[in-house]
């Protein structure tokens, strides 16, 4: 969806996380093809390894460089504890944000059935 990017700022440390979190490790450029699968298609390649470096000097992950046979070498990143209790707060601030937007919506649809009256 076109424009998702200025809504995404805000997320898209969290989306990451969430990304390292479900493949246990992983590297950025597995990273952008899963984004990109899941419909992030905007997100280019450059951003989420400035999101990967924001998450590392945060110390909210852990990181291994390894050699590759396809090219050079790659840095492989997992959740430690300090990420994963992030992550869990990302989430719970985002279920917040989701129900108070529902709210509001709700919101509309009681202010036309009573403009409708």
């Amino acid at each position: 969806m076109k424009g998702m990017t200025e809504l995404l700022k805000g997320s898209l440390e969290g989306i990451v996380l969430q990304i390292i979190k479900n493949k246990q490790e992983t590297y950025g450029y597995e990273i952008t093809n899963e984004l990109v699968a899941t419909g992030f298609s905007e997100i280019v390649e450059g951003t989420v390894y400035t999101v990967l470096l924001r998450l590392e000097k945060k110390g909210l992950v852990t990181t291994e460089k390894r050699k590759s046979e396809l090219g050079p070498a790659r840095k492989f990143y997992q959740l430690n504890d300090k990420g994963d209790r992030y992550l869990e707060e990302f989430w719970e601030k985002w279920r917040f944000l989701v129900s108070q937007l529902a709210k509001v919506k709700a919101n509309e649809a009681s202010e036309e059935r009573r403009d409708e009256k």
